[in-house]
């Protein structure tokens, strides 16, 4: 069975990983209807992701390095289960 970028990335951050990019977590949103909300500040530490009905998931984007702390993926996989996406 060949698995789809969708649920290779959903297995991914679902192991926990320690080197999880930032660019993994937006691709893996955009397949749940996620993306970055327009007028969030994208150069900036902090930036919201909106499914277009108003729900929001809202991160600090990891900086100077890409990847994503181990309480940032715990909060992604708590927020995606309670909205019944995992």
């Amino acid at each position: 069975m060949v698995l789809s970028k969708k649920d290779k990335l959903t297995n991914r951050l679902l192991s926990r990983p320690t080197d999880f990019e930032f660019n993994e977590l937006t691709t893996l949103l955009s397949h749940f209807g996620f993306e970055i909300a327009k007028g969030s500040k994208t150069g900036g530490s902090r930036v919201s992701f909106t499914d277009g009905m108003g729900d929001y998931l809202r991160i600090h984007k990891p900086h100077p390095r890409k990847i994503l702390k181990l309480y940032q993926i715990d909060d992604i996989i708590a927020s995606l289960e309670e909205r019944g996406l995992l």
